[in-house]
């Protein structure tokens, strides 16, 4: 199987890591990774803020660079829902043609390639966060914690408030910087309170939020993907 990696411009610019683990991941599994150069955003944050205009170059720049592969692989779960539930509202038929090819990194390792133990190995106590996106427009449900759950060495703790959102919400956290932190200091406190060494999510740009709170309040918590925690093995950690 050949799948292309949609890395997202988040990732691309501050998290090169997490794009590194999910072809570390793939490759692991038996899945040739192709990086096509010319990608770019997918155009979430102008369509969330209403420049659905300035969306569609980018929509149709999305489905000349995927049209090729049968599978698109991307390790966020806000721009795969971009990608599959707002691409056929743009009234562009090619975008909307590569949107149902398009998955999420969980979604594609339990749907596509059937699997829940990936190999991994990661020693560390964990806390879950399923960012917005992923829980109520991508449905991923229980898939992230599937896999986490045959990652040996590590035990999961659950979350106090797990279905509530972070604060982040891209351009939320810009217009409504008080509601947006009161919000991360409350996801914050409950990951405190899990007791785990690490949160992790499938979306880096709510890690970040999340990150840079638990930073703020001098916390040993860290963030970490997912991606990550599913492509370490017993070598990898030190």
């Amino acid at each position: 199987m050949r799948v292309a990696l949609f890395v997202t411009c988040v990732n691309d610019t501050l998290y090169p890591h997490t794009g590194r683990a999910v072809v570390t991941l793939l490759e692991r599994l038996g899945v040739a990774v192709d990086f096509p150069l010319a990608q770019s955003c997918c155009g979430q944050v102008q369509f969330n803020t209403g420049y659905r205009r300035e969306t569609r170059p980018l929509a149709r720049r999305y489905a000349d660079v995927f049209a090729g592969y049968e599978y698109v692989v991307t390790p966020s779960g806000s721009c795969a829902a971009m990608v599959r539930d707002n691409y056929p509202r743009l009234g562009e038929p090619a975008a909307a043609a590569v949107a149902p090819r398009t998955y999420e990194l969980t979604e594609f390792l339990t749907d596509v390639l059937k699997v829940t133990d990936v190999g991994a190995y990661y020693p560390y106590t964990v806390t879950y966060h399923p960012t917005c996106h992923g829980l109520r427009m991508l449905g991923l449900g229980d898939r992230p914690r599937q896999l986490l759950t045959h990652v040996k060495g590590l035990t999961l703790r659950e979350l106090e408030g797990a279905d509530e959102c972070c604060g982040f919400g891209g351009t939320f956290a810009l217009k409504n910087p008080a509601v947006s932190a009161a919000m991360g200091a409350d996801k914050a406190r409950h990951v405190e309170e899990s007791g785990a060494q690490a949160v992790c999510a499938a979306d880096n740009s709510c890690l970040m939020h999340i990150g840079g709170t638990l930073a703020r309040r001098g916390s040993p918590v860290r963030p970490v993907h997912i991606a990550e925690i599913l492509a370490s093995t017993e070598g990898d950690v030190r």
